[in-house]
């Protein structure tokens, strides 16, 4: 039988602080825990954003990033040229549907299973490959100097990538560029004050790293499908 993942429905680390500065009421909710969360949002996936006043939801990481770039455009995370904000849309898209599975894929992997393991490892890095070279010669960030929502839709996975050189062998040296990018953003002020506890990271993604099918994501990441 799967295990429930485990949840938090308190944050850890740096991010409590933020949480409290923010605890009074206001027209938009955050939820970043499954937290009976289905009269919200019946799939029970999180993150969410919920306007309280007209009852609407994004309920989709990328969906809640450019609603508040379009609900608060000043200053803007995307680029101002047309040319750009394609190219942005290109790699915020392939964030989503290639590089984030294949990162949940290669948690699933097994160590085991050796062939299964390298072809999620290679996956991975071939993604994460592809994105990082595309990223502005000189930096720090993907069009350069100002954080865009590329970087913002990657900066998790920086947070994250502990967890696959841990338990999957993963070294952010196969991806110098990768490596250089994601220092920056793991060092960035708004990053670390949304950041928990290492610890709690790894307890939330268990059952991936057990490959114990449970969620949405698990499955469709185990199919090879973008995660829902």
């Amino acid at each position: 039988m799967a295990t429930k993942p485990t949840s938090y429905p308190a944050a850890t680390g740096r991010a409590v602080k933020t949480v409290a500065e923010h605890a009074e009421e206001q027209g938009l909710v955050f939820w970043g825990a499954w937290v009976c969360l289905l009269e919200i949002n019946p799939k029970g996936l999180v993150p969410i954003l919920q306007n309280t006043t007209t009852k609407e939801v994004k309920a989709d990481s990328l969906a809640i990033l450019k609603h508040l770039d379009e609900a608060y455009p000043s200053p803007s995370l995307l680029p101002s040229s047309t040319a750009d904000k394609a190219i942005a849309e290109q790699w915020l898209t392939h964030i989503n549907t290639v590089l984030i599975p294949s990162f949940f894929r290669l948690m699933q992997a097994q160590p085991s299973n050796a062939s299964q393991h390298d072809k999620a490892l290679e996956d991975f890095t071939a993604a994460l490959s592809l994105v990082s070279a595309a990223r502005k010669e000189g930096g720090p960030y993907f069009f350069g100097e100002g954080i865009s929502l590329v970087d913002i839709a990657i900066a998790p996975w920086a947070v994250r990538d502990f967890i696959i050189a841990e338990f999957r062998g993963w070294d952010r040296e196969a991806v110098l560029a990768w490596k250089e990018w994601a220092e920056v953003l793991e060092r960035r002020e708004s990053v670390l004050k949304t950041t928990s506890n290492r610890e709690k990271y790894v307890e939330f993604n268990g059952t991936f790293l057990r490959d114990e099918s449970f969620s949405q994501a698990a499955k469709a990441a185990r199919s090879g499908l973008a995660i829902p």
